[in-house]
């Protein structure tokens, strides 16, 4: 007999949540996967283009961050994790040297005190970029510049020695893959088995269907269209979710599952557990002129998404960082889901600080 899920009660959950939030702080957690750098030219448009039926935007300032793999390591830096990154960005023509977006990938990384020794530049490779051309807060168009190819053995033999030799210091391990070419199934076996080892817990944000590469993994964050793609089903009602559940569970051979579905919250499977967890959606917004600052506001009905950018690595992040700090993975997940709240309300890529977090649980108490 089906047995019938369990829904979490946030407001209810707030004495527990309280107290991870500080026990963040300081913990070290690696981050490795594929690095990108988000770019954004912010501009005007108020006129078409005589050329073609398209607005023509008046460039007014470049600015960039952390993306891929790097937004959950930034992630995890604003909530005070002492940050280690391992990955690839394209080399400048010798061993060391960055290409000219590598070079600001790195910036990015000193400035959020994310630790970058295990960042490997390679001369036959370029930096991920994705530019995105922003006019009056609408996002116009995304230009993305990559390549997908595996990497050289030779580098990736770096990337593991650095990952290896930090592996014993380490309170969790994200995996982050954007299907990018570090991430292949020798590369994530060797990784989890040393992790296995160690018994560093691994938290994998997947981009692609690996049977056996992720085993031993505590937890495996997707969202629903990923989900359903993993196991060639989709999901459409509260069955299709038990069934695609329970069966990325086998699938991956992993000891949790969080399947994130946008207004309709999280569910949460472990291998340990007879029934899933279901988690609502929080209604956190930050307008606009509040992006940066601790306040918070509350939402009538449901949420409004200004932007979805990154929210998945919130959640991958946060996730972590909270089983590092000592909670269980039911509480960690209500935790990143309410984050992932916070996050969804910035424009561009974001993440959320403890303030923020902290606020958003004060919320959810006083309605309790």
């Amino acid at each position: 007999m089906e047995k019938s899920p369990t829904s979490a009660t946030l407001a209810e959950s707030v004495p527990r949540l309280v107290p991870v939030v500080p026990r963040m702080r300081g913990k070290r957690v690696g981050v490795v996967g594929d690095l990108m750098l988000d770019r954004y030219l912010w501009g005007t448009a108020s006129r078409l283009s005589p050329e073609a039926a398209v607005p023509v935007v008046d460039f007014v300032e470049q600015s960039e961050c952390l993306g891929g793999a790097g937004n959950v390591a930034a992630n995890l830096a604003a909530l005070g994790a002492r940050v280690e990154m391992f990955g690839v960005i394209g080399g400048a023509g010798s061993k060391e040297a960055a290409d000219e977006p590598g070079a600001a990938l790195r910036k990015c990384l000193h400035a959020a005190n994310i630790i970058h020794k295990g960042v490997v530049a390679d001369p036959k490779r370029i930096t991920t970029v994705k530019t995105r051309i922003i006019a009056r807060h609408q996002h116009m168009v995304r230009v993305d510049r990559e390549r997908r190819e595996p990497l050289r053995p030779q580098t990736e033999e770096r990337i593991l020695r650095s990952l290896f030799a930090a592996l014993k210091g380490l309170d969790a391990l994200v995996l982050s893959d954007y299907d990018k070419g570090l991430i292949t199934d020798e590369f994530a076996d060797r990784v989890l088995s040393a992790c296995h080892r160690l018994k560093v817990a691994v938290f994998v944000g997947p981009k692609r269907s690996r049977l056996y590469a992720y085993r031993g993994a505590k937890a495996i964050v997707c969202n629903a269209k990923e989900a359903g793609q993993f196991v060639s089903q989709t999901l459409s009602d509260e069955k299709s979710v038990e069934e695609v559940g329970r069966g990325l569970l086998a699938h991956f051979g992993a000891g949790a599952v969080l399947i994130t579905q946008g207004e309709k919250g999280m569910s949460l499977f472990e291998e340990s557990s007879p029934r899933r967890l279901n988690i609502p959606a929080t209604s956190f917004e930050v307008t606009y002129a509040r992006v940066g600052q601790a306040g918070v506001d509350r939402g009538a009905t449901g949420r409004q998404v200004f932007d979805v950018t990154g929210a998945g690595d919130t959640v991958l992040s946060v996730l972590a960082l909270a089983s590092a700090a000592g909670a269980s993975l039911p509480d960690g997940a209500m935790l990143a889901n309410i984050a992932a709240g916070v996050v969804v309300g910035k424009l561009g890529t974001a993440s959320v600080s403890p303030a923020e977090l902290q606020h958003a649980l004060d919320e959810l108490r006083r309605e309790a």
